[in-house]
């Protein structure tokens, strides 16, 4: 197993600043929809819905909404049209930053991507100038009592986990995309909640900021597009030390 990342510790972070389930639920019914639209609605022959579902297992999220974004995705209901769209560009203090966004409108995504980089120190670049830097992974994050790592590792290596990652009272599992359901079954046969299950960008190499300024432009910069309500996700490879991110999260506090 890897050591800690601080990449974890931020994606951490963000995953309890963005508990606003109507903001998760949005973006979990634009995936499901997508996945029924291009795979069909059944989830035994269609791994990327499969995936959906289990994120929106995750979250709690209520089996009307899921029934109604199939519906929508395969045509028994009308639903709006959505676009795939990935954007690439750079932050404060060089990190990457990948975008992924569901949208109905193009033009209107692609400006208000433009502005949110340029109006908080960051700038957009062409596609493939930081993809190489990730891989897609499964990616899990469980709380409290479960984050225990031995015993994570102990239940999911046959399930084909590569990457554990505990701090403070939470636990980040990584694996390859193709053992999602492995991963996911194993947990759930282990009585274990999951705050959230995905597929992720994880990042090769980092971006070090020691600079407090610095940081706190960045994390703001990765705020305001995870706020956008176009954006599915985003990905960075941003690295801040303890000592910085207690500052910041006491400011916020």
């Amino acid at each position: 197993m890897a050591g800690h990342s601080k990449w974890a510790n931020i994606k951490h972070k963000k995953g309890a600043a963005d508990k606003k389930k109507g903001k998760i639920f949005s973006r979990i019914a634009k995936e499901i929809m997508v996945a029924a639209r291009d795979g069909g609605g059944d989830p035994e022959a269609n791994p990327r819905l499969r995936t959906a579902l289990s994120a929106a297992r995750a979250a709690n999220m209520p089996n009307v909404n899921v029934d109604r974004a199939i519906k929508k995705g395969t045509g028994e209901i009308k639903g709006e049209e959505l676009e795939e769209l990935v954007y690439e560009g750079y932050g404060p203090g060089g990190m990457a930053v990948l975008v992924e966004c569901l949208t109905d409108n193009r033009n209107r995504t692609a400006s208000e991507i433009r502005m949110i980089f340029d109006r908080n120190g960051g700038n957009l670049a062409g596609a493939g100038a930081v993809k190489w830097m990730f891989h897609r992974k499964a990616r899990f994050v469980v709380s409290g009592e479960a984050a225990d790592e031995e015993r994570l590792l102990e239940l999911l290596i046959d399930a084909g986990v590569e990457d554990i990652a505990v701090d403070d009272g939470m636990a980040e599992i990584f694996a390859p995309t193709e053992s999602f359901e492995s991963v996911s079954s194993a947990l759930s046969e282990a009585g274990i909640d999951v705050d959230e299950a995905g597929l992720s960008e994880v990042p090769e190499n980092s971006a070090k900021i020691e600079d407090e300024a610095v940081a706190r432009r960045a994390l703001r910069l990765l705020e305001k597009l995870e706020d956008y309500e176009d954006v599915q996700a985003v990905h960075s490879n941003i690295d801040v030390p303890d000592d910085i991110m207690r500052v910041l999260s006491e400011e916020e506090g």
